[in-house]
């Protein structure tokens, strides 16, 4: 199929770049000609494991190609993927006017047969609203087609190729087959292609994000009260993940969730029942411990060092929301450097992927180190953040020798208690005790 994708960002670059490898002819557009000339260079402007590869060799067999001409782009194109951002507004609900441009600009240059696909998370109605807007801009009907993505950063190439399941919404079936047709080469393994309507689709994204969400704010929760009463959050974690009906994803306890999806899309389910008049009592604590989450780890250090913080020196292992990504969009890592600077604390800052991204925010603010143990030179304290697979088995000997003060705030409990204790360290992690 000949297929178009606007917007080359996380969602759109993964969508064009996984369908083109299944044989499509795809194009990416995107306004941002700086952007399109990274991706013509072979280059990316994202971090996403195995995805430069895939880019590379696509573009490499002409399967896929990148411009910023949307009226070229598309006037051949069966199947239009919208996949611009829809980032929160002051109030909660998503900012749509990149979607509503993208149509209008779509409008005037679609083939009478091809089917527009929403892949943007987006507000339920939207669908609806952007049909009706593109139907009366081009006198004649207009198919629009609701897809969300589900795709987890670090792992966004096997979430495509292997999906869980694939969810369309659709208002006739023809236009369901025809998306069928697409996804079928992912679908082998009999996972289910799920059709509903646009609303139903528009919703699940919502409802899935928040799910998962709540899961995670659920055993942050459970941890700090874990500390309190001297019980330990792994026992109790293992206690109820072998219970099938709970199971373990999302129930490991750290500083809070961030990222491009889970904050926002809670607020805008927030917003979106405030609309309606529906309370959401429970979705509104999902975020509100999430948002008390983040503070943890700096209260942990307060309490240590109690009113000698101004001029200590902490090293900060972590800045991305999660690992295998260089996303640092509501990062806990970020609540942690923003107080710690308001308090005098000089900040020592490591990641594998993210750093040029903190640069931008933080300037010279921060001292960036291109190793981990060069975090380490002469601080008082560590604080990790972010799982990394290369921080579960340090050199603790090294370490000791290369810190001013052996103490480690531990936000991902990457390590044992007692084997700190017995290193010569102080340690803090999140919902565990040292007995």
């Amino acid at each position: 199929m000949k297929i178009a994708v606007v917007g080359t960002g996380y969602v759109g670059l993964v969508t064009a770049t996984c369908l083109a490898e299944s044989g499509n002819e795809v194009v990416g557009i995107d306004k941002d000609a700086a952007k399109i000339a990274t991706l013509k260079a072979g280059k990316l402007p994202i971090y996403e494991p195995g995805l430069l590869e895939l880019v590379q060799r696509n573009f490499r067999e002409q399967r896929l190609s990148f411009t910023t001409d949307l009226p070229a782009a598309v006037k051949d194109a069966q199947l239009i993927f919208i996949a611009v951002g829809t980032p929160e507004t002051a109030t909660g609900e998503a900012d749509l006017s990149a979607i509503w441009a993208v149509g209008d600009a779509l409008t005037p240059h679609l083939r009478p047969d091809a089917i527009v696909v929403i892949k943007s998370t987006v507000t339920v109605g939207t669908n609806r609203k952007l049909m009706e807007r593109m139907t009366q801009k081009a006198g004649r009907p207009i198919e629009v087609a609701s897809n969300p993505e589900f795709l987890k950063e670090g792992a966004a190439i096997d979430d495509f190729m292997k999906p869980d399941r694939v969810v369309i919404g659709v208002r006739r079936p023809e236009a369901g087959a025809v998306l069928q047709q697409l996804y079928a080469p992912f679908l082998r393994t009999e996972h289910p292609f799920l059709v509903m309507s646009p609303e139903s689709a528009e919703m699940t994204k919502y409802v899935a994000n928040a799910m998962l969400a709540t899961k995670i704010s659920f055993i942050n929760e459970m941890a700090n009260l874990c500390e309190k009463v001297a019980a330990d959050i792994n026992d109790v974690r293992r206690g109820i993940g072998h219970d099938q009906r709970i199971g373990f994803q999302f129930l490991f306890p750290g500083p809070g969730y961030g990222g491009s999806c889970f904050p926002k899309d809670v607020k805008n389910l927030v917003s979106l029942a405030k609309s309606v008049n529906v309370p959401t009592r429970l979705i509104d604590a999902v975020d509100l411990v999430n948002d008390q989450q983040k503070h943890v780890l700096p209260t942990k250090i307060r309490t240590h060092f109690g009113n000698t913080l101004k001029g200590k020196c902490l090293g900060v292992w972590g800045i991305a929301f999660k690992p295998r990504t260089d996303d640092i969009r509501e990062a806990p890592a970020l609540t942690l450097i923003d107080e710690m600077l308001k308090e005098g604390v000089q900040l020592r800052v490591h990641d594998p992927e993210a750093i040029a991204n903190l640069k931008k925010e933080y300037g010279d603010k921060l001292t960036y180190c291109d190793r981990p143990y060069s975090a380490l030179e002469g601080v008082d304290g560590l604080a990790i953040v972010t799982e990394w697979q290369e921080f579960r088995h340090p050199d603790f000997e090294l370490m000791r020798r290369l810190m001013r003060g052996p103490v480690i705030f531990d936000g991902r409990n990457l390590f044992e208690p007692k084997t700190l204790k017995a290193s010569g360290f102080t340690y803090y992690s999140i919902g565990r005790t040292i007995e």
